[in-house]
């Protein structure tokens, strides 16, 4: 906030005196200086990309155990930093923690794939995927802090369920895993949602309660795109073919277990924030679950998809998540345009129906505008 528009406040009889003096105190003593750190971190990305270079041009003169050799060095010499000076480097810069636990995971990731060129193996892209989710997760889980780190946990289980999923089910290939195993792979592709309990639990026991919400977050819409993917490849009875949905019981299952870790998330988070939150992992894990009855019927889950967002625009404006209310009416109102084409594909054929659909789609957004500015929340709480 600039002390320009302080000052504007105080002028215009928005804040007195004594609020004008305190909001400029708090900004001196908060202030960013963006201009530093710009050219701190072109500096840094010069340095870097330059080693980088150095390295790239002289790979194939590096020893392959040297290479593997420095880069576990550089892993273990973070971890260590992490370990020892944690509660230092939080203290001074909770950010600096954050960076330095999504490095060494990203270093961990890319260690894998420095293993196997070096020694020239291949393996199931989901094998090595699982091993870093295994040593590295906890270290996220107890360093982490913001976004990035609860975006590498969630989006580590979910590329590592999502590669389990589609080697088992032979990438799309004629392969039937049997039907306990389609049980476990619709299991595992729904524990990523799952990762919304511990948030929903830890983020009001924790001394870290962003990492907690964000990891929350994240979850949740995971859940929600799950739901929104099965109702759509239903629609277009594309729900067998998927692998993340081989036959109708993993995708079942998968259903289900997401509807279990909603109903647990109400007893572990209260409030009307939590519950709504439970609500929508519980309503996403059930559109999942009934998909499958709707697959090859474009009216059926199309209402599926309706009656998903409907409730999540209903639990945004119980929780008065403004964001997420306009959001909802967008998508629905998107969906309904893609239904209108998908029953009168032959609207596009001619002038007249392009004409048609055009007015269509303006008077959908119309109304769509209309009910997001009526009816979203004045007020943007904490989700």
């Amino acid at each position: 906030m600039s002390a320009r528009k302080i000052a504007q406040w105080h002028e215009a009889g928005v804040i007195d005196a004594a609020t004008r003096d305190r909001l400029l105190a708090y900004e001196a003593d908060h202030a960013r200086p963006l201009l530093l750190w710009a050219v701190w971190g072109i500096g840094a990305l010069a340095i870097g990309l330059g080693f980088v270079s150095v390295v790239a041009a002289n790979w194939e003169d590096i020893p392959g155990l040297v290479r593997l050799g420095l880069h576990l060095a550089l892993i273990a010499g973070l971890l260590a930093l992490l370990f020892l000076r944690e509660e230092r480097l939080a203290a001074r810069s909770p950010w600096a923690t954050e960076a330095l636990a999504f490095i060494t995971a990203a270093l961990g990731l890319t260690f894998f794939g420095h293993l196997g060129q070096v020694y020239q193996t291949s393996s199931p892209l989901w094998q090595p995927l699982a091993v870093w989710f295994a040593l590295f997760a906890p270290l996220l889980l107890l360093t982490g802090r913001g976004w990035p780190t609860a975006l590498a946990v969630v989006g580590g289980a979910v590329w590592t369920a999502w590669e389990y999923a589609t080697y088992m089910t032979g990438y799309g290939a004629a392969r039937d895993p049997g039907t306990v195993w389609l049980v476990w792979l619709g299991t595992a592709v729904a524990l990523p949602a799952v990762l919304a309990l511990a948030g929903g639990w830890m983020r009001a026991r924790s001394a870290r309660p962003d990492f907690w919400r964000r990891t929350e977050q994240l979850a949740l819409a995971y859940a929600v795109a799950l739901a929104s993917l099965a109702c759509a490849l239903a629609s277009a009875d594309g729900l067998d073919g998927s692998s993340l949905f081989e036959g109708g019981t993993a995708a079942f299952t998968c259903g289900m277990v997401i509807a279990l870790a909603g109903i647990a998330h109400f007893a572990v988070r209260p409030g009307i924030s939590g519950q709504m939150a439970a609500t929508i992992i519980t309503e996403a894990g059930l559109a999942i679950a009934m998909a499958v009855g709707a697959n090859d019927s474009t009216v059926p889950a199309a209402l599926l998809f309706f009656v998903l967002w409907a409730g999540i625009a209903a639990a945004a404006l119980r929780a008065q998540w403004r964001g997420v209310f306009q959001l909802a009416v967008g998508v629905i109102a998107l969906r309904l345009i893609i239904l209108s084409f998908e029953l009168a594909a032959d609207l596009l054929t001619s002038g007249f129906g392009l004409i048609l659909s055009g007015l269509m789609i303006l008077g959908v957004a119309w109304v769509a505008v209309r009910v997001s500015k009526r009816f979203a929340p004045r007020e943007e709480p904490e989700a």
